[in-house]
């Protein structure tokens, strides 16, 4: 590895090649940052709030996805906030069970 941080780039990379490489981090990135987004939002939005902010993650992926090909390590990242804010998730869930 020549320094570079971003293993889910080298991966698929590696795998794919460069053919739609951009596409590929994009998907991965928004559902990553919905699942983010679905965990780490406290309150229930109406519907057009969310519908507004789903918008809004589309157009901000694709900020995300520039930089995830710059080789930073931006999809590394959202996946390790899904996992630690479903861990939280499941830890209040289960101590609201008990009480």
């Amino acid at each position: 590895m020549d320094g570079s941080f971003s293993f889910v780039f080298d991966f698929l990379l590696e795998q794919y090649g460069t053919k739609n490489i951009f596409l590929k981090l994009y998907i991965i990135n928004l559902i990553f940052s919905i699942i983010s987004f679905k965990l780490g939002f406290a309150r229930k939005l109406p519907a057009l709030k969310t519908i507004i902010v789903y918008i809004m993650l589309l157009i901000g992926v694709y900020l995300l996805t520039i930089f995830s090909i710059m080789q930073l390590p931006i999809t590394e990242s959202l996946i390790v906030i899904s996992v630690v804010l479903a861990i939280y998730r499941f830890r209040l869930h289960r101590e609201r069970k008990t009480r």
